[in-house]
């Protein structure tokens, strides 16, 4: 039997993103449910979010986010040998999305599979992208996070529809040339299934999201800084090497909390933090790639600078990885 040779490793060409234009601020929810810009800044940091409207489907931004990636990168559609959509938002399950986007970014025929470990998903779809093409599976891939969270969102509860938006962000993944040229560490997962009631869809008819906040904020701030040591230490880096921190923006106040845990444990002070959450609020397994699409047309990362990504969510699931930014 013969097999594929793989690359090195796997790097990132390029990257995009894509959010609805409608912009929900804290004081257009307080018209909707009980609370306040202050409780909603201080509990999540949330200042505003983008919801999508009923014509705009999730395979839409998908396929933008996905099309501005592979501008970014220089890369032609039809160089894609695949493309991985990381989603738990779809509004069934059959057909997915990724065979949809495939088509729409010009790339009809590939593979295209959908994943779903939620808010991590992202992180999982890198790390089983840059594999692929570790494997010699394939060359290039396109890795895409995107939700439409508005879809399953109670409107009406203001425990979670002060939180969650929609949005797509995307990133090309190549094949490194060399050992020193490989751009996607190894990954660092696993999940907590005795968790799983804390994020889940209270049911078939309803359809809506519930999530025990403060049980998720206390394993999230205890259990997700380690696994972003474990990603560097299986990348042979330490914290002091890590130019820019881009968790998942569930929450503010989550994002400090690891933040400041890898600081004590030799990050620099000077360490680049994430905080996309604030104008785009929780957008699930979009928000890594959006927010480092944001940060780099902001010019807070650069070309070439270390980034730990790590992804945490339902399921429940976490993911973490170093990159290096294109």
């Amino acid at each position: 039997m013969q097999l594929a040779t793989g690359a090195p490793g796997a790097r990132i060409l390029g990257i995009g993103s894509s959010q609805p234009e409608h912009v929900v601020t804290n004081a257009d929810l307080e018209q909707r449910v009980e609370t306040s810009d202050e409780w909603i800044r201080s509990r999540v940091g949330i200042a505003e979010r983008r919801i999508a409207d009923e014509k705009t489907s999730l395979p839409d931004m998908a396929s933008e986010a996905g099309r501005r990636a592979l501008a970014d990168a220089g890369v032609d559609p039809s160089q894609l040998d695949a493309v991985v959509v990381a989603t738990c938002t779809m509004p069934n399950p059959i057909p997915n999305a990724a065979a949809q986007i495939a088509t729409a970014v010009g790339a009809n025929g590939v593979a295209a599979f959908d994943l779903n470990a939620a808010c991590a998903g992202f992180c999982y779809a890198l790390g089983v992208g840059s594999d692929m093409i570790r494997a010699g599976s394939t060359r290039h891939v396109l890795v895409i996070g995107a939700e439409k969270l508005s879809d399953w969102v109670d409107w009406d509860d203001r425990s979670t529809c002060i939180i969650f938006a929609d949005a797509a962000g995307a990133a090309v993944l190549g094949p490194a040339a060399s050992d020193d040229e490989v751009g996607v560490g190894p990954v660092s997962w696993g999940s907590a299934g005795d968790l799983s009631p804390t994020i889940r869809v209270l049911d078939e008819t309803t359809n809506k999201l519930f999530q025990e906040g403060q049980s998720v904020f206390r394993w999230a701030t205890t259990a997700i800084a380690p696994v972003a040591l474990d990603a560097l230490d299986r990348a042979g880096l330490t914290p002091a090497d890590v130019d820019v921190l881009i968790p998942h923006q569930a929450n503010l106040r989550i994002v400090e909390a690891i933040a400041k845990k890898l600081r004590l444990k030799g990050a620099r002070e000077d360490m680049v933090v994430a905080d996309d959450i604030v104008t785009s609020g929780n957008t699930s397994s979009a928000s890594i790639p959006m927010a480092l699409d944001h940060m780099r047309a902001a010019g807070r990362v650069r070309s070439g600078d270390v980034l730990l990504l790590v992804g945490f969510g339902a399921g429940l699931s976490y993911a973490g990885q170093v990159v290096v930014c294109p």
